[in-house]
């Protein structure tokens, strides 16, 4: 290659009438059969158009060599603006695909959501501008193809929140256990990280299912593994923020106890600044205001109405008579994460 470009060899204009050949992306391509020849060389592009072509276009004059030669130039360049069409709509429907999965992951909808979607798309279509169906059914959104769009994305927002990572000066956490409506326990970790020009990231660093026990020490493990997934140094570690269980509070058995004998562990210098009960500032509310006499009396009524078929049939047909905004009542419950005000 080195000795190729010490020579210079560069493409003569003659070459195209002579040899029906012309330049495209710094190689020389045959005009006839589309073959491109390594070297930019007379012997290598003449022996190409007199062992392949020349017994078919011997005949022709000068004139009418440079004729051919324009015509195949034309459908040339036609050939390849058909190609950077085909692949401009293929890139098009791909980027669609990942809009719509996107879409659909931000509204916790199901996967094959994507497939109902594309069924609204295509009857739109054929009404408002059928000549563009094709364009739409390119868009790939089956179930799979939606899940494997989302799993991307969130590789990739793993892969940009890493890279920001490496700029950080400091970061807190913030940690939530809470079970879900299977009764199975899902760890929340998030993560805010503050870089030299005092950019401030905020991101949700990873989501966990524990399926056993949830001790302080199995926490700490899930949360470990994440930092150290990302990659960050223990010592720029500066707060913590837990609730209020013993799991997580415990100087000693707890996550905040084990995370500062963790940072002892590591020679790390700074404080590490903890607070607890301010992720649910709800149920703080709640104890404060003392409001046990309105919700016990509010409880009694809400299980009224929904003990009974009858009854809660009758309250949802009093709801829509008297235009209100609210359509049904919830269960009351005590579960933290539920706030008691959309039963009030």
């Amino acid at each position: 290659m080195a000795k190729r470009k010490a020579e210079n060899r560069s493409f003569l204009d003659k070459w195209e009438a002579e040899c029906l050949f012309t330049y495209v992306k710094d190689k020389p391509v045959c005009l006839v059969c589309g073959v491109n020849v390594a070297v930019s060389k007379e012997y290598n592009i003449r022996r190409h158009y007199e062992t392949k072509h020349h017994d078919k276009y011997k005949d022709l004059d000068m004139t009418q060599r440079s004729q051919k030669v324009e015509e195949m130039k034309r459908s040339l360049v036609s050939q390849q603006n058909m190609f950077k069409k085909a692949t401009s709509q293929s890139e098009a429907a791909v980027k669609a695909s990942y809009i719509v999965a996107a879409e659909i992951a931000k509204s916790a909808r199901p996967f094959n959501e994507g497939e109902f979607m594309k069924k609204c798309m295509m009857k739109v279509c054929d009404l408002v501008c059928p000549d563009k169906k094709q364009a739409f059914s390119n868009a790939s959104l089956s179930r799979n193809t939606v899940a494997d769009r989302t799993c991307d994305l969130a590789t990739n927002l793993y892969d940009q929140l890493m890279e920001k990572g490496k700029d950080f000066v400091a970061f807190s956490l913030a940690v939530d256990e809470s079970c879900d409506a299977s009764d199975t326990a899902q760890l929340s970790v998030f993560i805010r990280g503050v870089d030299s020009n005092l950019c401030v990231t905020e991101e949700l660093l990873g989501f966990k299912s524990m399926h056993g026990t949830t001790t302080g020490k199995e926490i700490f493990e899930e949360v470990s593994k994440c930092v150290t997934e990302i990659k960050l140094p223990w010592d720029k570690l500066v707060g913590l923020t837990t609730d209020g269980a013993p799991a997580m509070c415990g100087k000693k058995s707890g996550l905040v106890g084990m995370v500062r004998e963790k940072m002892r562990e590591e020679n790390c210098a700074g404080e590490l600044t903890v607070y607890h009960c301010i992720i649910h500032q709800e149920a703080l509310c709640a104890k404060a205001l003392k409001m046990e006499h309105v919700m016990t009396t509010v409880t009694q009524v809400v299980n009224f109405i929904r003990a009974k078929g009858l009854n809660h049939r009758q309250f949802k047909s009093f709801l829509e008579e008297c235009g209100s905004e609210y359509a049904d009542v919830p269960y009351h419950t005590e579960v933290r994460w539920l706030s008691r005000g959309k039963v009030l």
